[in-house]
C-alpha cells in the first residue's frame, strides 16, 4: 500500500477491445483496460503523479490480466476487492471517421462495491479524491460509496474533483441532477463539458451561467470545455480560456478523462490553473492521436515536450 496518494479515483475498471477499422471488417482487436474514472487516474500517474483506485473486480478470466497490468502502471490496488461474477468489456472502433462503441457490462462486479469495502484510513493519504456521475450511476450502492467518501474528504481537507460525464444512454438529466446535488456541497474541483454535462444539469450552454451557478454551489475551480471552441478555466475569481488546438483525431475515446487527470496532476504539484489547463491540453492532444482511451495516453516528457511546443 501507497502511503500520501496523490489521487484515489472510485470507478469501474472494464476490458478494452480496440481497432482502427469498423467492427464489421475488423479481424484483430487490441486487448486494453478503460473505464472514465481509471483513465483518469492513469492519465495523472502518466504525468507524474502516484494514484490509487477503489472498485471491485470479478475474479474471471480478465482479473489476473486486469490487476497485472495496473500494477504494473504502479497504480496502487491495495484497495481494489475481489469477487465472483463477472468485468465489464467494451468494443471500440472506427466507423466512417467516428468512434464505434459496443458495451457489455450489465451486473458487472463494480456494482456491487459497498461502503462496506472502503478503507476510509486509505483516503485520509490522499490529496485528492475523483469519481463521476457515470461512476454514481453503476448502483445505489455505488452511488453511496461517492457520497460517503466525497464527505469524508471535505472533512479532512481533502479536494475533491468531479466530472459528471453525462450519457443519455446512462442516465436521465433528472438523475444526473440527483448525483449532483447530493454531492455538490463536497467539490472543489469540477469538470464539465457544455455538449451534454451543463445541458443536463443546468439546461444551458452559457459559460457565464454555468460559472455562476458553479460559484453558487461554493465549488472553487471549474473546467469548462466549450463544445468545438475551447476550454474555459475559473479558479479563485480567475477567468481564463485556452481555444482547441487543431489536431489529427484518430481516436477521442476518453480524452475529457485524460485531460481531467493531466490537470488535477499539475494542479496538485502547484502549478497554477491556467499552467495546468494548457499541460491538460497537450495531454489531450496527444491522446486523441492514438487508439484506445487509455493505452494512448502519453507520457510526461511528451506532455511536456508539446506543451513548449504550443505554449511557450
Amino acid at each position: 500500500m501507497y502511503e500520501n496518494l496523490d489521487i484515489v479515483t472510485i470507478g469501474e475498471g472494464l476490458v478494452e477491445l480496440s481497432t482502427n477499422t469498423s467492427l464489421k471488417f475488423a479481424q484483430i482487436f487490441d486487448k486494453y483496460y478503460g473505464g472514465d474514472s481509471l483513465c483518469c487516474a492513469i492519465a495523472a500517474l502518466r504525468s507524474g503523479s502516484t494514484a490509487g483506485y477503489i472498485t471491485k473486480l470479478a475474479n474471471d478470466n480478465f482479473c489476473e490480466y486486469l490487476l497485472d497490468a495496473w500494477d504494473s502502471e504502479g497504480l496502487d490496488t491495495s484497495q481494489i476487492k475481489l469477487t465472483n461474477g463477472q468485468n465489464g468489456l467494451y468494443f471500440v472502433a472506427k466507423k466512417e471517421d467516428k468512434s464505434e462503441f459496443v458495451f457489455y457490462r450489465r451486473k458487472t462486479a463494480a456494482m456491487s462495491l459497498g461502503i462496506n469495502d472502503i478503507n476510509f484510513e486509505y483516503i485520509k493519504n490522499a490529496k485528492c479524491v475523483y469519481a463521476t456521475g457515470f461512476v454514481q450511476s453503476l448502483s445505489l450502492s455505488v452511488r453511496e460509496v461517492v457520497r460517503e467518501i466525497f464527505k469524508f474528504a471535505k472533512q479532512n481537507d481533502i479536494l475533491v474533483a468531479y466530472d459528471p460525464n453525462y450519457s443519455d444512454k446512462i442516465s436521465t438529466p433528472e438523475e444526473a441532477r440527483e448525483y449532483f446535488d447530493e454531492i455538490s456541497e463536497y467539490i472543489d474541483i469540477i469538470f464539465m463539458n457544455t455538449k451534454s454535462d451543463s445541458q443536463a444539469l443546468f439546461e444551458t450552454q452559457s459559460i457565464d451561467k454555468i460559472q455562476a451557478m458553479l460559484v453558487d454551489n461554493g465549488i472553487s475551480t471549474s473546467v469548462i470545455r466549450e463544445h468545438k471552441n475551447g476550454i474555459h478555466v475559473l479558479s479563485l475569481g480567475n477567468k481564463n480560456f485556452i481555444p482547441y488546438i487543431k489536431t489529427s483525431i484518430i481516436d477521442s475515446t476518453g480524452w475529457e478523462a485524460a485531460y481531467n487527470g493531466g490537470f488535477l496532476n499539475y494542479f496538485l504539484k502547484g502549478y497554477d490553473s491556467l499552467k495546468s489547463a494548457k499541460l491538460a491540453n497537450s495531454l489531450s492532444i496527444l491522446q486523441i492521436r492514438g487508439v484506445g482511451a487509455i493505452k494512448s495516453i502519453p507520457k510526461k516528457c511528451e506532455i511536456e515536450k508539446l506543451y513548449s511546443e504550443i505554449y511557450e
